[in-house]
């Protein structure tokens, strides 16, 4: 059984700090860092890159939309050529800090409003599938497990990777509970352990209302920035071991 651990770092910007990235990078196999659009500023983003090189951890890129204010979790009506345009940037600029640090980008996964709106939006999904094969085709790409955005991009010939995550509540459809919404965010650690060993052991997870939900996951995401995240990662990753799973990244 091998799983890969994700989780979003670099989100510091200046004197405020978001997480704790060097708790994290000794947990989990790979880091979806941001690239400056809804957090994170240049030396902080350097920092956690040379981080995630010394610990082994592999990079990806934590595109969003142009919403530092919002921390990228605000839903945006955005046109083709901006938002393509804004992809190709925040990755450029990621992979341009990553050679600095002795690493590559190796991925790319969204953030916040932009991966639930490509989840199901074809327009928006077809604009970041289409920056991701103007700059580089080769990159896999994270994706909510079970969403239209899988056949979308195996379609266009990308590499895909389904997730689940950890610390959210799911719905009986296999979509992410809102974060407005009661049960959207778990706190408990022993009890996300358990969720994602039923994930790992039985391709399944109890969605808020009791129902099973089927997902089909190869890595799984824990929010950097949630409380308790680094009690909760490190939870899971112990649950995980004991019971035989291997903890390696997808682009290893």
């Amino acid at each position: 059984m091998k799983i890969d651990l994700n989780s979003d770092l670099g989100e510091s910007y200046g004197a405020w700090t978001m997480g704790d990235d060097a708790a994290m990078l000794a947990l989990v196999s790979s880091a979806n860092v941001a690239c400056g659009f809804h957090a994170g500023d240049p030396a902080g983003i350097l920092a956690t890159l040379r981080a995630a090189a010394e610990r082994g951890v592999a990079v990806g890129a934590h595109v969003s939309y142009p919403d530092l204010a919002g921390f990228g979790r605000r839903d945006m009506e955005i046109a083709s050529r901006d938002l393509r345009a804004a992809v190709i940037y925040q990755i450029g600029a990621l992979q341009g800090l990553a050679a600095a640090a002795g690493t590559r980008v190796r991925y790319v996964k969204p953030h916040g409003a932009l991966y639930n709106r490509i989840a199901r939006d074809e327009a928006q999904a077809r604009d970041v599938i289409a920056a991701l094969q103007a700059l580089d085709a080769s990159l896999p790409l994270v994706v909510l497990a079970g969403s239209k955005l899988v056949g979308w991009a195996r379609e266009a010939g990308l590499r895909v990777v389904e997730e689940a995550f950890a610390d959210r509540g799911y719905r009986a459809d296999g979509s992410l509970v809102p974060r407005a919404e009661p049960g959207a965010v778990l706190h408990d650690p022993d009890a996300v352990a358990a969720r994602m060993l039923q994930l790992a052991r039985e391709g399944t997870v109890t969605a808020n209302d009791g129902s099973t939900v089927r997902i089909s996951a190869e890595s799984i995401c824990v929010h950097g920035d949630s409380p308790g995240a680094v009690a909760m990662a490190q939870r899971l990753r112990e649950r995980l071991l004991a019971e035989g799973a291997s903890i390696e990244s997808f682009a290893a």
